[in-house]
């Protein structure tokens, strides 16, 4: 069993930048899509960003320039680097892990949208 221990959400203001990590332990494959995916009240979960052990990088539209996603092998931990954040961005953040795919049609980030599991999530706010 997978676990995802998440940390780094808080409140801020809007130009500031979070930094979230999640350290990725248990049994799980040696090869994996990980990410973050966010949900706003009233909004479906969406891909922000994903990062896969090949190194496939990809990001969703709304996020693209001002997040970035990496990953540190030797501590198996995923980190989304949040700027210029905006009261848009305002949800609550889940690290989600995913088999990993040769071919991403719309995104890894999208496909860990739709087959990533993920667990208790982090409240990120942005006040303006």
């Amino acid at each position: 069993q997978v676990q995802l221990v998440e940390s780094g959400g808080g409140s801020v203001e809007s130009g500031g930048s979070l930094r979230l990590s999640c350290v990725v332990s248990g049994d799980y494959y040696s090869t994996y899509c990980g990410g973050w995916l966010r949900q706003a009240p009233g909004k479906e979960r969406e891909g922000v960003a994903a990062i896969d052990t090949d190194g496939v990088i990809s990001y969703a539209d709304s996020v693209k320039g001002r997040f970035t996603i990496s990953r540190d092998k030797a501590k198996n931990t995923l980190y989304l680097q949040m700027s210029s954040l905006e009261p848009e961005d305002t949800a609550t953040y889940y690290c989600a892990v995913a088999p990993k795919k040769d071919k991403y049609y719309d995104g890894a980030h999208s496909y860990l949208a739709l087959f990533g599991y993920s667990q208790q999530g982090t409240q990120v706010t942005v006040s303006s």
